[in-house]
């Protein structure tokens, strides 16, 4: 592998080298952005570094060092980089090997094909099934001090060298440990191109903690205590710091280059994390006792289940997630049936370790969820994406809805009484936070209109009503009045008192254009038919 190293690069290189600086945080500081020079085994690095160094004043300033060096060439300065597996068939170093001053071994033992097998082990205890291997790193905050330290140490070579580097260029340690790693862990798991599984690790250097703590005084607004963190000194932190403090400041606190560590970071515990999954479909509820949610009132449980747990059970199950989150197009009170086509719902699944089911699983899923239970039915269950779910929760306020109630009168009636109902299409009502949600929403009055009405008459005290309203109205309230908080109500229009006794509601299906509905656009055509 060529390595775009030039004439003028030689003295960063073997200034970085003496400094106590590894083979791939050399490539870092000369700002090469080649992968695949990182991919290299530190030891054949070393010994480009060197052939370099012993290369003749007669090559040319743009020359790159590309040629592969002999096995027997001496490695220079000295053994600042530990042998790798990989460069078996390299020189041996005659020395104990030195943790990297800068990336504090990270580079070096803790990135290659055996740190790739632990990772991976870790993974396959997990039993995760997943197409695409994302990497994340959690990386020290000392680390940004000490490559600060660092970047003074050579940036008046670099001006004098006419290398117009600016420290922004240089690679992150965390961007090299991607390029050396992703690709180890990548191909130990076998893993291809279609959905996001993260893999984080992280590291830790007890030794250094305190190489940040100077920072705390010369720029103390940047370091401000929060709940949620154990330390100020985050990685953030730091590096708003870094940016603030003149050279000649940090030059007094703290040793340029930095000071060379007894040991390498240590590696934490990985941390397995897929990407959610959202599986959308319609419910129907027929029971009166159930409610949408899990009810709890003042710390205690009202219902033994709740529709989203009835539905949610088997979903954790098949996808074997760690967690959910429900939302639907709308909610029910707990004694509403929800008839017709079913309401829409949608759900994550959080940390799936299956991310993936065919046609076949998906309907024998929804099979199994619908015998699980007579109070509700699922139908169209299908994997949706993100961008779907959102779309289901967009015009949910501007939808109609269809209602049944069976409603009770004091006064006795006939037929004839309740006839003009029917005649009576967008009725504006003006409906007060009612007093039963009161607790949970804020006092207001909302304008919600009924645009029809039709009723059924049933005896001398009951008859069905048929309602198409505005989404968000309050029915109930239409019906009884809430103690007039909703103007106007039945009991105005009938000149009785009125309550309502049953309450449905009529799911019905609407074309794809007009739907809020979430959907897959592979099964749109088949399920919206």
């Amino acid at each position: 592998v060529m390595l775009p190293l030039k004439e003028k690069d030689k003295p960063i290189v073997q200034k970085l080298l003496s400094a106590g600086c590894c083979a791939r945080c050399v490539l870092r500081f000369c700002c090469v952005s080649a992968q695949a020079a990182y991919r290299q085994p530190q030891q054949v690095t070393l010994a480009f570094y060197s052939t370099a160094a012993e290369s003749t004043e007669g090559n040319s300033n743009d020359a790159a060092v590309s040629e592969p060096p002999s096995k027997r060439v001496k490695l220079e300065p000295s053994g600042t980089d530990a042998p790798s597996e990989e460069a078996a068939a390299g020189p041996a170093a005659a020395a104990e090997p030195c943790v990297c001053v800068v990336c504090l071994g990270i580079l070096q033992d803790l990135c290659g094909p055996t740190p790739a097998v632990k990772v991976s082990e870790k993974v396959k205890a997990e039993k995760y099934e997943f197409d695409t291997l994302v990497l994340s790193v959690s990386l020290p905050a000392q680390l940004c001090v000490r490559e600060h330290s660092c970047w003074l140490h050579v940036k008046k070579e670099m001006r004098e060298k006419s290398m117009a580097v600016d420290k922004d260029d240089i690679i992150q340690v965390k961007e090299a440990f991607k390029w050396v790693m992703q690709g180890l862990v990548a191909k130990e798991l076998g893993g291809v191109a279609v959905s996001p599984f993260e893999v984080a690790v992280g590291f830790t250097h007890p030794e250094t903690d305190a190489d940040c703590h100077f920072l705390a005084s010369t720029c103390a607004d940047c370091f401000k205590p929060t709940k949620n963190k154990q330390s100020v000194f985050t990685r953030m932190a730091v590096v708003k710091a870094l940016e603030k403090i003149a050279d000649a400041k940090f030059l007094k606190h703290y040793a340029s280059p930095p000071a060379q560590p007894t040991s390498s970071c240590s590696p934490q515990d990985v941390q397995c994390l897929h990407a959610s999954v959202f599986v959308a479909g319609r419910y129907n509820k027929f029971c009166r006792s159930l409610p949408q949610t899990p009810w709890v009132i003042d710390g205690e449980r009202r219902m033994e289940s709740s529709v989203e747990e009835l539905i949610a059970a088997p979903l954790l199950s098949s996808f074997r997630a760690d967690g959910f989150n429900f939302s639907s197009s709308g909610r029910e009170d707990v004694d509403v049936r929800t008839l017709g086509n079913g309401r829409p719902f949608a759900m994550e699944l959080l940390n799936p370790h299956r991310s993936r089911l065919s046609r076949v699983e998906m309907k024998q899923l929804q099979e199994t969820i619908n015998k699980s239970s007579d109070k509700i039915r699922v139908r169209d269950l299908q994997i949706v994406s993100r961008e779907a779910m959102s779309r289901m929760k967009e015009g949910e306020e501007e939808k109609t809805k269809t209602y049944t109630a069976l409603v009770w009168t004091q006064k006795p009636i006939q037929s004839e009484d309740i006839a003009f109902i029917d005649d009576i299409k967008d009725l504006t009502l003006d409906q007060k936070t009612p007093l039963r949600v009161l607790h949970r929403r804020a006092l207001a009055v909302r304008q919600r209109v009924v645009h029809s009405m039709n009723t059924r008459f049933l005896d001398s005290h009951h008859f069905y009503l048929g309602l198409k309203t505005q989404a968000g109205t309050y029915i109930k309230e239409f019906v009884h009045g809430d103690f007039g908080r909703t103007k106007p109500n039945l009991c105005v229009l009938l000149k009785t008192d009125t309550d309502i006794l049953e309450l449905d509601v009529e799911v019905r299906r609407k074309t794809i254009e007009s739907e809020i509905l979430i959907h897959s656009d592979i099964l749109k055509s088949l399920l919206f038919r």
